[in-house]
């Protein structure tokens, strides 16, 4: 498995979320970010995981309501890739992956742009 502490994959998952666009981060609301070292153990590959209430789903009831959470999960990141390079790509893709179910897009269309 490729070594990298927490505190460099955090790094890389901010500078992924740097990368995004500002015209999208602006219409991020109530999110944050975490980074956690191993997924659920009843899906011990997850790279990622958004929990929340998508922007698309959201109404007139919508407040009050804690922030929806996007959990990258360094681990399998770390297992599956085998260069920092590797890590670098992974976790770019699975930060926009998990940003875009904030936004309403579904695993379908994304597998269809790439970031499967």
């Amino acid at each position: 498995m490729l070594e990298m502490t927490r505190g460099e994959f955090e790094e890389l998952v901010a500078e992924a979320l740097d990368r995004i666009p500002p015209e999208l981060t602006r219409l991020m609301d109530n999110v944050a970010v975490f980074v956690e070292d191993e997924p659920p153990a009843d899906d011990p590959e997850l790279l990622g995981l958004y929990e929340g209430t998508p922007l698309t789903e959201r109404g007139e009831w919508y407040a009050g309501v804690l922030p929806d959470r996007i959990t990258i999960y360094r681990g399998p990141t770390l297992r599956m890739c085998e260069s920092r390079e590797d890590v670098v790509a992974e976790a770019e893709i699975t930060v926009v992956h998990e940003v875009a179910h904030h936004f309403g897009i579904d695993d379908a269309r994304l597998h269809a742009l790439g970031y499967g």
